[in-house]
């Protein structure tokens, strides 16, 4: 277990290059068993929640190597399509994995996955999405069964544009026999980056990016070499850090439009920023004004899981921001920990009103979870006196060396391990 120690009150300044996308890499990951052979992935994160599944693709034969966040996988020698308990247990996205496996080789089991608590993420959707290929799927003592000799395509009609159920159902689709309709479909740039990876290796899909995804199944996917976009998250994170300490950055290798939303409200505030192709600066010059209201959305809308970030940077700024959670009922969790440091914001349902402070105290505060933990990290570099950061564990799921990445812009953090 490992704490961060923070001295706040240093504006940020300097360049950043954004890594690969982990909600990107995970996906990709789970995909590659649709393909016999080697293939290469780059651009992926060094993160926990990669290693997990880098560690259950080992469990089914998979031989994995991960260096200088280039992937290579070789999957001839994949060996069996039952998911362990424990593995499962550790991470959400294991659940990527039961499309590949039932379209690929006709059965999987496996365990409900586990993850962050930030609220209700029932997997009914995935399911009910691959009972619609005809799969036949049955849960007994807490393990889910599932079997088809030869999956059907169909329309699909989601009831709520799951990010993971479409992205399920796409590779699961992409094996079947004729064409999958996936209507009310999520619309991320994780699923279009899905889409063409799944594409290069032979697929057939169209329409990703849109509520309406096209599958026209084909026999058999070939190895291919790939490289993940670009983290919108952690590059959401460092212009919010960046804000908060109203600093200055330059971040390289990133891709400005599956930021909109975020920089609307960011721009509203007063900050100034640009873009140039793969280039964004962020600039703070003037004194910020609060905004009104933010909602979370599915994309294209604000990402939840940049509110609690964007919450912790209201609470800087002079004004009431109103800010309602639609997504995950969880994910206001850190609000007490960011009033143990001074800030002012109140609970109503799934509305936090957020009242801005001149100023925010160090404190000992813990990370109940992956975004919550980073907004904490976020209210330390602008707190006066130090701040201490425990449950790091949870950022490390998201973020490579999160210390290292903002101690290189001028954030005095460091990283100590808990006796």
């Amino acid at each position: 277990m490992a704490s961060f120690i923070i001295n706040g009150g240093y504006p940020l300044a300097g360049e950043v290059s954004i890594s690969g996308a982990k909600n990107a890499a995970l996906p990709i990951l789970a995909a590659s068993l649709m393909a016999s052979g080697e293939q290469h992935i780059y651009d992926v994160p060094h993160l926990l929640d990669i290693q997990v599944m880098l560690e259950i693709l080992n469990s089914i034969g998979v031989k994995t190597e991960h260096q200088n966040h280039h992937v290579s996988l070789d999957t001839t020698s994949l060996s069996s399509t039952t998911i362990p308990e424990h593995l499962m247990g550790k991470m959400r996205s294991s659940i990527f994995l039961i499309g590949p496996l039932l379209a690929k080789f006709g059965q999987v089991t496996l365990s409900r996955p586990g993850g962050c608590a930030i609220g209700e993420r029932p997997i009914d959707l995935h399911l009910s999405g691959l009972r619609a290929l005809g799969a036949s799927i049955s849960e007994d003592s807490g393990f889910i069964y599932c079997e088809a000799k030869q999956l059907q395509g169909g329309r699909i009609h989601l009831r709520y544009p799951s990010v993971g159920a479409t992205e399920n159902i796409m590779m699961a689709a992409s094996l079947a026999k004729g064409t999958t309709r996936i209507i009310n479909a999520a619309r991320e740039p994780e699923i279009s980056d899905l889409q063409r990876y799944l594409n290069q290796m032979g697929a057939r899909i169209s329409g990703a990016g849109t509520d309406t995804i096209y599958i026209e199944g084909v026999p058999k996917l070939s190895p291919t070499a790939y490289k993940v976009i670009p983290d919108r998250i952690i590059t959401g994170t460092l212009l919010l850090a960046a804000a908060i300490t109203r600093g200055e950055i330059a971040l390289a290798n990133v891709i400005p439009e599956h930021n909109e939303a975020l920089l609307a409200n960011m721009e509203a505030c007063g900050i100034e920023i640009r873009t140039y192709r793969d280039i964004m600066t962020l600039k703070v010059n003037k004194p910020l004004k609060a905004l009104d209201f933010i909602e979370t959305d599915p994309y294209p809308g604000f990402p939840t899981d940049l509110q609690s970030l964007m919450m912790a940077f209201t609470a800087t700024v002079e004004g009431t921001t109103v800010i309602k959670e639609k997504v995950f009922e969880g994910r206001f969790k850190h609000v007490d920990e960011l009033n143990r440091m001074g800030s002012r914001i109140t609970i109503d349902l799934n509305r936090a009103f957020v009242r801005g402070v001149p100023k925010l105290s160090g404190a000992r505060v813990e990370a109940p979870d992956l975004r919550a933990g980073a907004a904490l990290v976020l209210a330390g570099l602008y707190a006066t006196d130090t701040t201490i950061v425990s449950g790091v564990h949870h950022i490390d799921r998201g973020y490579e060396h999160l210390e290292g990445m903002l101690q290189g812009i001028g954030a005095r953090i460091k990283r100590i391990h808990d006796e």
